[in-house]
């Protein structure tokens, strides 16, 4: 019998695993003689996300537009200076609150697997302790967690004999990344956080390490939330994607909406960057230029639109809310809302 299992299912299958709520994540910035706060840094500035049971919600945007961020305020590695967490009905942040969850046990049943497959492991335990450690801190006896951890070496792939005493520095990069999802998988969770988990990877083991998480994901019951910058590997693997942009979501839906039916200008300019292998459909001009704001000062307004070709007046009067299109669709765009004063809005029917 283990000692250790998978969390229930409380809600069943229609209520969210995971339901966040106006989330947001500043960073002071020092400076001076005496070191006091001259600026903030607005890493994530009010994220509202869904991520249903048993899908995977891809996470998109440019590099410095909050993704590895919002990853550790969902795994609460850092704590949010505001926003509300819930996790299948219950709120996260400790067991005084009524019907709260802990974060002991909230972080069981949430686990990540981050970008540098090396940095993440402990170069002094060996592959089999390394998987084994976590499953022993919450109270497995030591021979069931090697055992648990023999067995998840085999289901990603890797024969225990040949790999469960060897050390972090005889592996190769994506053997390393696989002894990661190992070591998440080791304590039984619900909900799994994958920050680039291929971006360091060559092409042919990044398609196997996809693979496996396909696989992994049928096998285990899993719930992935997948960051990345590729979009063809977040079309490939999610089921719903969130577009993100300058800390704050610029679009989300299902991923057949998303990447057929663009709404958001920054979105679009996202798929036209992908490269294309067919000679006639390479662009000579770039779909989006310059850089994205400096998050401490960010525009007012929509934050996109000092990069947008179709801005207006009304872009930088006021922030736009996510407007509602069809089947699970929104995007927060004034050219995509009916009523909002731009030129290229929907009108609204009389």
């Amino acid at each position: 019998m283990t000692a250790l299992s998978q969390a229930p299912d409380r809600g069943g299958p229609a209520q969210p695993l995971l339901e966040v709520t106006g989330l947001v994540k500043h960073f002071p910035i020092h400076g001076g003689l005496l070191g006091r706060q001259v600026a903030t840094v607005r890493a994530v500035d009010g994220v509202d996300l869904t991520i249903l049971k048993g899908e995977t919600l891809g996470i998109v945007g440019e590099s410095g537009c909050g993704k590895s961020t919002t990853a550790r305020l969902l795994m609460r590695l850092l704590d949010p200076d505001a926003g509300r967490m819930v996790f299948d009905g219950e709120t996260v942040g400790g067991s005084d609150q009524a019907g709260g969850i802990a974060l002991r046990d909230y972080r069981r049943q949430v686990q990540m697997v981050f970008q540098d497959s090396y940095a993440s492991l402990n170069p002094r335990l060996t592959i089999e302790e390394t998987i084994a450690f976590a499953p022993k801190v919450h109270g497995v006896p030591a021979q069931e967690a090697r055992e648990r951890a023999h067995d998840l070496l085999a289901a990603v792939g890797l024969a225990p004999g040949q790999f469960a005493r060897r050390y972090p520095h005889e592996l190769s990069g994506g053997q390393r990344q696989r002894i990661n999802i190992a070591r998440a998988l080791a304590l039984q969770p619900r909900l799994v956080i994958l920050d680039e988990p291929v971006s360091a990877l060559d092409k042919s083991v990044e398609a196997q390490v996809l693979n496996l998480l396909v696989d992994l994901k049928e096998k285990f019951g899993l719930t992935y939330a997948f960051i990345s910058h590729d979009l063809n590997v977040v079309q490939y693997i999610s089921d719903r994607v969130l577009v993100m942009y300058l800390g704050k979501v610029a679009e989300h839906g299902p991923v057949g909406e998303i990447y057929e039916h663009p709404a958001h200008p920054y979105t679009r300019a996202l798929l036209a960057s992908r490269p294309s292998m067919d000679p006639g459909q390479r662009r000579t001009e770039p779909p989006l230029t310059g850089d994205p704001p400096n998050p401490v000062n960010p525009p007012s307004g929509c934050r996109f639109r000092t990069r947008c070709t179709m801005a207006e007046a009304v872009c930088a009067e006021r922030e736009p809310a996510p407007a509602t299109l069809m089947n699970g669709h929104e995007a927060a765009c004034h050219a995509a809302m009916a009523g909002s004063g731009h030129s290229a809005a929907p009108r609204i029917a009389a």
